[in-house]
C-alpha cells in the first residue's frame, strides 16, 4: 500500500458509521484499493501515474468492467488524501451511507 492508502486505511478500518471496508480486495482480474460491500463501492486512490501513458484508458476499462459487476468506483487523488485524509474519509463514508 502507498502512504496515502495507509493513511486512509487507518480511518476506514475502524468501521466509521458502522460500515465495513476491505483493503486490497480481489474482484475478478482486479484488486481494489478499498471496497465497501454494503454500498457496492470501490475506492481507488490514484497517484500521478494514473494520469499518464495508457493508464487512463486502462482505468476506464476497469471501471466499466466493475460497473458490469454492479460495483461503482470512486477515484480519489492521492494528493487529496495527503492534504486532508479526514475530509476524504468523511466524504467516502457519507457517500456510502447514502447508498445503503
Amino acid at each position: 500500500m502507498s502512504p496515502p492508502e495507509i493513511a486512509l486505511w487507518q480511518i476506514l478500518r475502524e468501521r466509521p458509521a458502522d460500515l465495513k471496508f476491505r483493503r486490497q480486495h480481489p474482484l475478478g482480474p482486479y484488486v481494489l484499493d478499498f471496497y465497501c460491500p454494503a454500498a457496492n463501492l470501490a475506492v481507488e486512490v490514484d497517484g500521478l501515474a494514473h494520469d499518464s501513458g495508457d493508464r487512463p484508458e486502462r482505468d476506464a476499462r476497469r471501471d466499466a468492467w466493475l460497473v458490469e459487476q454492479g460495483v461503482e468506483t470512486m477515484r480519489i487523488s492521492a494528493q487529496d488524501v495527503l492534504r486532508d485524509v479526514w475530509t476524504v474519509a468523511d466524504g467516502i463514508v457519507q457517500y456510502c451511507r447514502g447508498k445503503c
